[in-house]
């Protein structure tokens, strides 16, 4: 791995764990709620929607095809965790077509939280010309750092569900009301902040 990928790719799960990055925390604890440990695969997927969903804003800002205000991209992004949470909490049972709605959730919402990401990576690239493997090497270091995420959400609910005997339903009721009442809290304040500017 050349010295520069690593930078970026560091950069990347860092990124996605450092305290600063909670929002986007919150969103991959709301994608995966409704599953558990034996459901891996299903949140690979789910997650990798989501890297392909922030890849792809994330190369059309750096490459200044796509602009959105920064205010704005704060403020949707709070949104979506709120949406994802609700959906979560009044789905009945986990069927594949359901399922598939979490996948365009996730594709979707990537959109966004890749316009967040591109202010930081440009911050980082500058007028630098060749993004290719700067953009690839922060969204494979966001890919790891998301699945470092989703472990720690699935080995909970193992824990959870398993030995103490909380249903998985009620588990992802709990878990998703939580992560809806935070992101309301959190929208509440960007909202503020986004008519202040």
């Amino acid at each position: 791995m050349g010295t520069e990928f690593g930078m970026y790719f560091q950069m990347g799960w860092q990124h996605i764990i450092a305290w600063d990055g909670y929002d986007h925390i919150l969103f991959i604890m709301a994608l995966s709620a409704i599953y558990m440990l034996q459901d891996w695969r299903k949140v690979l997927v789910l997650v990798t929607a989501f890297t392909i969903g922030h890849a792809i804003t994330l190369a059309l800002s750096l490459a200044n095809i796509v602009y959105v205000r920064s205010s704005l991209i704060e403020l949707l992004i709070p949104i979506t965790i709120w949406v994802t949470a609700l959906f979560n909490m009044f789905k009945k049972e986990l069927t594949p077509q359901k399922v598939q709605l979490n996948y365009v959730f996730a594709l979707f919402f990537g959109l966004i939280h890749g316009m967040a990401f591109s202010a930081y990576l440009k911050s980082i690239t500058g007028t630098q010309e060749n993004i290719l493997e700067p953009l690839l090497a922060f969204n494979l270091g966001l890919e790891v750092g998301q699945m470092l995420v989703v472990a720690g959400v699935l080995l909970l609910a193992g824990i959870i569900v398993n030995v103490t005997g909380v249903k998985r339903r009620n588990w992802n009721i709990y878990l998703s009301a939580a992560i809806f009442g935070v992101a309301v809290l959190i929208t509440i304040e960007r909202c503020k902040e986004f008519i202040t500017k």
